[in-house]
Formats: structure tokens, C-alpha cells, sequence
């Protein structure tokens, strides 16, 4: 287990939930940049967007055409708005998109950083049964650093897995944040069940963007929202309309959850192998 330095300050992040273009990566970005100035006008340092927001949720449309309909690996400039409103506000956002490296498709979390630089590409590792005729799946986890706050990302149905988020709080993440595509009914359902589990389990928040409306065919429930370090639900969107949640991350709070649960550091000093 990772031990990592103790965050000194309150983070405040902001879950952003909207309805995406079809395969219209300009228009999705210029989404994406508002609401990063949004975010900024909040005081949010970090935003998190859904999953494929970039792209949109659109299978048979990135497949048909990926030099369009995709985010290019090797740098797309596309993406100058988004990049632009994060250098402009110091924001630091993870955005969903699919994206084409090397003939392959990959369904990713990009984070640009405070300078708008493309700082780091998180790769889905646990790929819906849907997904796995087209996309490739990620070989490893991804942490970043904001503010002396390690955050761990995830996308979707990662976040069904006890393991993945368990693997971020080893490596020595103190929240987890997780773009995702939840739909009305089932889906609302899981994520009401996997979220608080996996802040509970591993006593670090989680964080939850989700879209609205309706993107490659699945009609979406919104609700983002953030869950704190025992489980409790902290703040919570609406589920149809376009939306930015803001939360703070407390680091006095985080504290208190892992001295009263010490499951991490039980884990950590027990034989169990893992």
C-alpha cells in the first residue's frame, strides 16, 4: 500500500452532467469548456465530465467513422476550446471520450491539466459486455495529483468492481472519480449500490458524473453526485437537466473515516494475499 502525503486543504470538485452531440467532438468540447468556466466561477478546482462526453455515447458512429467521430491519440485540435478554458481558469479537468490510438479504439478519461496540456489517459480496463467487440481495454489504473489530493479514475462499469476502486485506494488515492453512462432504471439502481460501497469499503470519496438524456440509444438518469468516505451521500443532482454539482473533499473529514474504519490499514498489515 501506498502511503501518500496527507492533503493539507479542502478540494472542491464539480461533477458535470449533460447531454453530448453525436459524434460532434467540436460541439462537445465547446460544452465542455463552458462548463469548465463554470466550475471555475464556483471555485471548483477539478470537474469530471461522463463517459465518451467528447464523443458521445455512439458505438456504430465512432466504429463507422473513428478519424471523426473519435478522439485522436496523438493530439486533436478539436479540443483547443477545452484546453484553453483550463488554462485560462487553472481548472483541471477528466473527460470521457473515445478515443483512436494506433488503429485501436479505446474508451478513455483524458485529464487536461491547469496549463491545458493533456496531462494523463486513463484507459477503461473492465469493458461492458457491449463494448468488447469494439473497444480495446486499459492494462493499468491511472492516479493524478491536484492540490496534494491522489485521485484515482474510473469509468463506468469499473465501478463495479470492488477490485478497481480497492486497487486506486492502495495506491494511496484519497477519492476516486468516475465518468460513467448509468440508465434509467437498472442503472440508477447500480450506481446507488456501487458508489457508497466503494467509498465505504475503501474510505476515500467517490464521485460520480453521469449524463442526461438520451446518447447512443440509453436513455440516461443523470443524479451525479459525490459520496464521502463512510458511504453518506453528500451532494446529488438532478436527473434530466444539464447540471454542475459541486462538492468539497474535506481532508479533516477524510482523516476521522480511516482512524474510525481502518480497513485500508488492516488490509495493508494482514497476510491476506492480494
Amino acid at each position: 500500500m501506498i502511503t501518500a502525503p496527507w492533503p493539507s486543504h479542502p478540494l472542491r470538485v464539480a461533477a458535470a452532467q449533460a447531454c453530448p452531440a453525436p459524434g460532434d467532438v467540436v460541439a462537445n468540447a465547446a460544452t465542455a469548456a463552458a462548463m469548465v468556466r463554470e466550475a471555475a466561477g464556483a471555485g471548483a478546482r477539478v470537474v469530471v465530465f461522463p463517459e465518451k462526453f467528447l464523443t458521445g455515447y455512439e458505438p456504430e458512429l465512432i466504429r463507422a467513422d473513428p478519424e471523426r467521430c473519435a478522439v485522436q491519440a496523438g493530439g486533436d485540435a478539436r479540443l483547443r476550446a477545452l484546453r484553453e478554458a483550463c488554462r485560462d481558469t487553472g481548472v483541471v479537468a477528466v473527460v470521457g471520450a473515445a478515443v483512436h490510438d494506433a488503429g485501436e479504439l479505446y474508451v478513455s478519461a483524458l485529464v487536461i491539466d491547469s496549463d491545458g496540456n493533456r496531462a494523463a489517459r486513463y484507459d477503461k480496463q473492465m469493458l461492458f459486455r457491449s463494448e468488447r467487440h469494439i473497444y480495446r481495454p486499459g492494462r493499468a489504473g491511472c492516479s493524478i495529483e491536484v492540490d496534494g489530493w491522489r485521485l484515482g479514475l474510473g469509468i463506468c462499469y469499473d465501478s463495479g468492481f470492488p477490485e478497481h476502486a480497492r486497487a486506486a485506494a492502495l495506491d494511496g488515492c484519497h477519492a476516486y472519480l468516475v465518468g460513467a453512462l448509468f440508465s434509467v432504471g437498472n442503472g440508477h439502481h447500480e450506481s446507488r449500490m456501487w458508489f457508497p460501497a466503494r467509498a465505504f469499503d475503501n474510505t476515500m470519496y467517490t464521485v460520480l458524473a453521469n449524463h442526461v438524456g438520451t446518447t447512443g440509444g440509453w436513455h440516461t438518469c443523470g443524479a451525479s453526485a459525490v459520496w464521502d468516505p463512510t458511504g453518506r451521500l453528500v451532494a446529488e443532482a438532478g436527473p434530466t437537466e444539464r447540471e454542475l454539482l459541486v462538492a468539497d473533499l474535506d481532508p479533516e473529514h477524510l482523516r476521522r473515516a480511516r482512524e474510525a474504519h481502518t480497513m485500508l490499514a488492516d488490509l495493508a498489515g494482514s497476510a491476506m494475499p492480494r
